[in-house]
């Protein structure tokens, strides 16, 4: 069984750190405002504000933050200030066992993805595919917000995964039910873990995944190259989520792609799933065990994220 970090409550303080691309500082002060604003504590890592073309600071003082923030008694969560690129670079820098040993909530996708999925495989700890500090604005949905935070501090289970009343329910498209813990999250980063010591294990798993901003003969490349590597064979269950501004190619959609590719892999299957790139976001706590019924189109979190 995965390890639940302790629960975030009101006044708590959260570590901003940024683990990929660079985000203008402007923007960075804002959201920690906003955060503020809620009722957080904040600490900065060293390097939050640094910008070196893509990357944010090199892969070594990136990580130095991270670790600071897992060594530091005073932060109770963990918040990227946003994805981009680079976030892979960290992760062979990172102390696994110390991480274990001090497990804290972590929130992100995108690129952090990689990151979410390594703390999970190597440190045991679940981690959470939900926000990053971007999107602490009044602009991001209230059902963000209430997934974020039903996330990070309740301890009811089980618990369903749904999407909001703004958006069509999750779709099952059948062969059964399957329970497993769930990894996963963007495509792009997800495949560009493979061939690595840190690509995710989808053994005896449900596996999730989202995409942004790709063609859709772009996203068949990427899940071709998933079923060559023995992702969808070695998994329980595929979840679906958007793909978020995804352009059509050659008269194909990304649903003709699930109806096409995915669905005749012949595993359960659920699709439509809010989640990563969308306006709404669902929260789904890597490494955490969901029940995914695939014939009704339901998801229910058989555990807590989290502990007291």
């Amino acid at each position: 069984m995965a390890i639940r970090p302790a629960a975030l409550r009101m006044g708590d303080t959260i570590g901003i750190v940024t683990l990929g691309s660079p985000l203008e500082p402007e923007t960075i002060r804002t959201r920690i405002a906003y955060l503020q604003g809620m009722g957080f504590n904040v600490v900065l890592g060293r390097h939050v504000f640094d910008q070196n073309g893509y990357l944010a600071g090199t892969a070594q003082e990136r990580a130095e933050d991270l670790m600071g923030m897992f060594a530091d008694p005073r932060v109770k969560m963990i918040l990227p200030v946003r994805g981009g690129v680079g976030v892979e670079g960290i992760l062979p820098f990172l102390d696994y066992g110390f991480i274990r040993d001090h497990p804290k909530l972590l929130s992100g996708y995108s690129d952090i993805t990689v990151l979410l999925n390594a703390l999970y495989r190597f440190a045991g700890v679940i981690a959470l595919h939900s926000l990053l500090l971007l999107d602490f604005r009044p602009e991001t949905p209230a059902y963000n917000f209430d997934q974020f935070f039903s996330a990070t501090s309740s301890l009811a289970a089980p618990r369903p995964i749904a999407n909001p009343p703004e958006m069509p329910p999750l779709v099952g498209r059948g062969t059964g039910t399957v329970c497993g813990p769930i990894v996963g999250g963007n495509l792009t980063s997800f495949v560009g873990s493979l061939g690595t010591p840190f690509e995710a294990d989808t053994r005896g798993k449900i596996l999730l995944l989202e995409e942004t901003h790709e063609p859709v003969n772009t996203v068949y490349r990427y899940v071709e190259q998933l079923r060559l590597a023995g992702k969808f064979r070695d998994c329980l269950g595929i979840v679906m989520g958007e793909c978020t501004n995804c352009i059509d190619a050659y008269g194909k959609t990304y649903q003709n792609l699930i109806d096409e590719v995915i669905a005749p892999l012949g595993k359960p299957l659920v699709t439509g799933l809010a989640s990563g790139h969308g306006t709404y976001k669902a929260a789904i706590p890597i490494g955490a065990c969901v029940l995914m019924d695939a014939d009704n189109g339901r998801l229910t979190l058989m555990e807590p994220a989290v502990t007291a």
